[in-house]
């Protein structure tokens, strides 16, 4: 996470807090009286004097220093990030680490004074010359309560199972509680939201078995084991992670839903959670959403240089509909928050429907669909179009109302981005049909389609090359009895954990919505003929998209395999 640029001239504290009408000018002249007689910073004295809270200064100082701020109430800490600052420099200092990324070497600390030049220096001699520090502003009771709450306690996974084992839990301390930290469970699903996000999960499954509970994390798109626990564990597991969010703890025999929003690894990160009951007791799924990697710039999406001007031309169409069809988790949301961000600016009203929001996003109105406050899809365009938007963003598709609330929103001068579960581009067009959408009404307001799919990125680290078999060289587009191309496959490294893979990228088809491609969608036509007309044009599939990336040496010829159908092109 990068700390956002200083200004070029930053207002004093007392002044934004004026401005912000945070603090009356009563309140700042005696504070700066008080400051003549006893040389105190501003900002503790105006804390003292009871003028404003901590977490006010710390927003402030956050933005007359041009720096970033972190609420620690809100925080989960690394437990390897405590191992390079001993508790009496923290405490002395008032600082806390919070993060440690191995992978960047850089260390992410909290602390009161940005300007103690000496422990920042200190921290520099027991870590190492290459780390680098990242500092974060946090007040100064929060971080000694934290420094209180985390340093003396065990944070590794291990070490908690092991306290658990040796130990009894007291279930009336999953409550929220100034002492909640001396409870080993409380400590162990913070341990293991923070290990998961530090692997890049984007879920946590816990799964209650007959004999024991299960815990798997979704890692590029596969789920991998982690843990095997005692059945024992899960109780008291379970109580905690409804008590973060918010779900009725009495409740074991209901689907419920929640949501967690906690500060790890010095950023916000999102958890949708599920509960949903089971033979053998709560199964329970966490969805990470990590705000920061939501959003990737429109150059970031991986598109070949003709697949990128092909989307600029659609997103320069004035009105209209976009779809991005795929299965669920295939990055619909991410590719469209970033067509979203590269159009957002003062001049356009964006407004958005969704179910629910996952990524906030500045000068967006963004609004969750909701049953209970009977507000779906259809009934949420409607209400949208009275607020004059220019672009309007559908969460999904859904149904036959939505559908064509969504293309009448196109038909009347504005441009509608929206998501359709089909397996194909063209595919998007017999699915509208089928919902019950009349040629008519599609004919003339499709901007375009884009389908999309994830593969794995093989690690950079220990990929191998080799010389493409006959039938792979087939498959790749090139000639069997010619010079064969050199592809690579996974090979397995510490870096990806063993795995040969690490990261995902998005693999695309777009369909550009000409007048020949209108004529044969009113005409009814069939998804030959419309396959037919694309081709000609110029259309490549998800499959060609794979191959691509493959020839480009990121990812294997048997991982895109795995995500498209390869078979018609043996």
């Amino acid at each position: 996470m990068n700390a956002a640029a200083t200004p070029v001239h930053s207002r004093p504290l007392g002044q934004i807090l004026l401005g912000k009408g945070i603090l009356s000018e009563d309140q700042l002249r005696i504070a700066l009286l008080e400051q003549m007689k006893s040389n105190r910073p501003i900002g503790k004295l105006l804390v003292s004097l009871g003028f404003v809270s901590e977490a006010t200064l710390r927003d402030a100082l956050s933005e007359s220093l041009g720096k970033q701020s972190v609420d620690l109430s809100n925080a989960i800490i690394d437990p390897s990030a405590l191992k390079f600052v001993p508790r009496d420099l923290a405490k002395r200092h008032h600082l806390l680490p919070l993060d440690y990324d191995a992978e960047n070497l850089r260390l992410t600390v909290a602390i009161a004074d940005s300007n103690d030049i000496v422990a920042l220096d200190r921290i520099r001699a027991l870590a190492s010359d290459d780390i680098e520090i990242e500092t974060l502003l946090a007040g100064e009771t929060e971080i000694d309560r934290a420094i209180d709450q985390y340093y003396g306690h065990e944070l590794s996974i291990d070490g908690i199972l092991h306290e658990i084992e040796t130990g009894e839990i007291d279930f009336r301390g999953l409550q929220s509680s100034a002492d909640e930290y001396s409870q080993p469970v409380v400590r162990l699903i913070d341990s293991i939201l923070t290990d998961a996000v530090k692997r890049e999960s984007s879920d946590i499954h816990f799964e209650p078995e007959a004999s024991f509970l299960r815990i798997r994390y979704r890692i590029d798109g596969m789920l991998r084991q982690i843990r095997s626990l005692h059945k024992t564990y899960w109780p008291a597991m379970a109580v905690r992670i409804k008590v973060l969010s918010g779900m009725n703890i009495a409740e074991t025999r209901a689907p419920q839903d929640g949501r967690i929003s906690l500060n790890l690894r010095g950023r916000q990160i999102d958890f949708r959670v599920s509960a949903q009951p089971t033979i053998h007791g709560e199964n329970i799924v966490l969805r990470i959403l990590d705000r920061q990697k939501g959003i990737v710039p429109l150059e970031g999406l991986g598109l070949a240089d003709k697949q990128l001007d092909q989307l600029k031309l659609m997103i320069a169409r004035p009105e209209g509909i976009v779809f991005v069809t795929g299965p669920t988790g295939s990055g619909k949301t991410t590719t469209l928050y970033s067509v979203l961000n590269h159009i957002n600016s003062e001049g356009v009203n964006i407004m958005t429907l969704e179910d629910p929001v996952e990524y906030p996003m500045t000068m967006v109105r963004q609004t969750s669909a909701a049953d209970s406050v009977k507000l779906d899809f259809a009934n949420g365009i409607r209400s949208m179009m009275r607020q004059d938007p220019d672009i309007i963003l559908v969460g999904e598709v859904r149904d036959a109302e939505t559908a064509e609330m969504a293309l009448r929103a196109a038909m009347t001068g504005h441009q509608v981005y929206s998501t359709l579960h089909t397996n194909s581009a063209i595919g998007a067009i017999p699915r509208l049909l089928d919902i019950g959408i009349v040629p008519d009404i599609m004919a003339g307001n499709i901007i375009g389609i884009i389908a999309q799919r994830l593969v794995r990125r093989l690690c950079v680290h220990c990929k191998l090359p080799y010389q493409a078999e006959a039938h792979e060289a087939r498959l790749l587009g090139t000639l069997a009895d010619g010079p064969r191309p050199v592809v690579y496959r996974p090979g397995g490294c510490e870096r990806c954990e063993f795995q040969g893979y690490r990261g995902r990228l998005a693999i695309m088809e777009l369909l550009r919505i000409n007048a020949d491609m209108d004529e044969l969608i009113a005409r009814r036509s069939t998804f030959r003929e419309m396959r037919t007309l694309a081709s000609r044009q110029g259309f490549a599939t998800l499959a060609d998209d794979g191959l691509r990336r493959v020839l480009d040496g990121s990812t294997a010829l048997e991982e895109v395999g795995r995500v498209v159908d390869l078979t018609d092109r043996m």
